[in-house]
């Protein structure tokens, strides 16, 4: 039987040590090395045990020299000490070097050292999990995941491992769906702060009136209904990376305490009077062009050239060439891979025409075709028919019926939000329109059908 942990056993009483090692072999399903002396036991130190017994009264390096060196090599190693007399000052003079517990030999100890180390490879199995899941999302969002061999695509990697050993703010722009959150995760879980929160918050999808709490936090009873105090988004990304996604959507008096907050490097959440130190690196997004935004009063001057930093312009879709065929067999593969449909392939004639399409909608909208093509075809290949896109505007019957032009309006907002899979800000941003003229079409139609049934 292969056991998962090693427990190092360092005790010069034979009997003793048959008893431990027989207890925690049985118990506790862990392989155990006996040492019979302090020496062997740090020359040993390399095999990483996950948790050292230790006897306090042992011949040559005494217990306490032996637990000061296992801790200069590795302080995370637990180890317990285990002597044959109860003494006070003696079990706080070990705590405070470092041991994890004082335990006295005998049945009662036994019983509470057994508890003891199923206590501590629980905390170590979990570490290892947490570990194993990290290095999982580190893998995941490594450069080489950021698909594409196209010059434009070579220069966003570029760019990101310049960002990696400081902490510049880093401003992605580009159309909606071209994976510019993907970047901000390579960027912080390659950077040194990748043991640290990864913190998102997508500004559009947050009503003006909230943003502030969402962003800072609040103190209970700040306002109606905040039952108890909650940490903001700057408070949570402390110490790691806070991506700030569609910041060109922010409000204007919203603009203005993010600025103090990058400034000051604190926030003041709200209700309260005191203010807080945060630690944290800002990376932000938007599909808009900021310095045309400033020009209309939209966006703050100062807080452009706070944000723009190491700017990384992500390219459309259809402008990145073979990298459309890289990523489509890509999001096949994948796709197949976690339905068990085994291998699917893409014809000649799919090749050509997913060339020929325009893909709006980027990265995100190829990943959603592909993946309802492989549901589709048939004898897993992919065929153009399985591949289905909407390339042009039906506009025969347009203009046939008389409508009023707040009619031809409403048709021509539902078509790009048909198209655009109802991204409002996106068909905002094509139609150079308020997405506050899209939500007010979208009520008064809600409305309109509510009454007339």
């Amino acid at each position: 039987m292969e056991h998962e942990y090693r427990i190092f056993v360092v005790e010069d009483d034979p009997w003793f040590s048959d008893v431990l090692e027989y207890m925690l072999t049985r118990e506790a399903g862990c392989r155990v090395d006996v040492f019979r002396s302090g020496q062997a036991c740090l020359d040993s130190l390399h095999q990483r045990p996950a948790l050292i017994t230790l006897d306090h009264n042992l011949k040559g390096i005494n217990g306490l020299e032996v637990l000061r060196q296992v801790k200069a090599y590795d302080a995370s190693i637990p180890v317990v000490m285990i002597s044959g007399q109860k003494n006070v000052s003696l079990a706080l003079q070990l705590l405070r070097a470092g041991a994890s517990d004082y335990i006295v030999k005998g049945e009662e100890g036994n019983e509470r050292l057994l508890g003891l180390v199923r206590s501590v490879l629980e905390k170590e199995a979990l570490r290892k999990e947490v570990e194993g899941l990290r290095k999982e999302v580190t893998q995941r969002y490594d450069f080489a995941n950021l698909i594409g061999t196209s010059a434009q695509i070579q220069t966003v990697k570029q760019l990101m491992a310049k960002a990696l050993d400081n902490n510049i703010t880093v401003s992605i722009s580009g159309e909606t769906g071209t994976g510019k959150e993907v970047v901000a995760k390579g960027i912080h879980y390659n950077s040194k702060r990748k043991k640290k929160p990864f913190v998102a918050v997508n500004v559009a999808a947050i009503p003006g009136e909230l943003i502030e709490s969402e962003l800072f936090g609040f103190e209970k009873g700040a306002f109606t209904g905040a039952e108890a105090a909650r940490k903001g988004r700057f408070e949570e990304a402390n110490g790691g990376t806070l991506f700030l996604d569609e910041i060109g959507e922010m409000e204007l008096p919203t603009q203005a305490k993010i600025l103090r907050a990058i400034q000051e490097r604190e926030i003041t959440p709200i209700g309260s009077n005191e203010t807080r130190q945060v630690n944290v690196r800002l990376l932000v997004s938007t599909h808009r062009n900021l310095a045309e935004e400033v020009k209309k009063g939209n966006f703050r001057e100062d807080l452009y050239y706070r944000l723009l930093g190491l700017p990384i312009e992500m390219p459309p879709l259809r402008e990145r060439g073979n990298d459309i065929l890289m990523l489509a067999k890509h999001f096949v593969s994948e796709f197949a891979k976690a339905n068990e449909l085994g291998t699917i392939t893409i014809s000649e004639g799919a090749r050509k025409k997913l060339f020929k399409h325009s893909f709006p909608g980027n990265v995100r909208e190829l990943k959603a075709h592909m993946e309802l093509a492989a549901v589709m075809c048939t004898h897993k290949v992919i065929e153009p028919h399985d591949l289905n896109f909407v390339t042009s505007v039906d506009a025969s019957s347009f203009l046939v019926n008389e409508k009023t032009l707040r009619e031809y309006n409403d048709e021509i907002i539902m078509h790009f939000l048909r198209k655009y899979d109802h991204n409002v800000l996106l068909v905002a941003d094509k139609l150079d329109i308020g997405k506050s003229t899209i939500y007010r079409m979208l009520n008064r139609m809600k409305t309109d059908s509510e009454r007339f049934g």
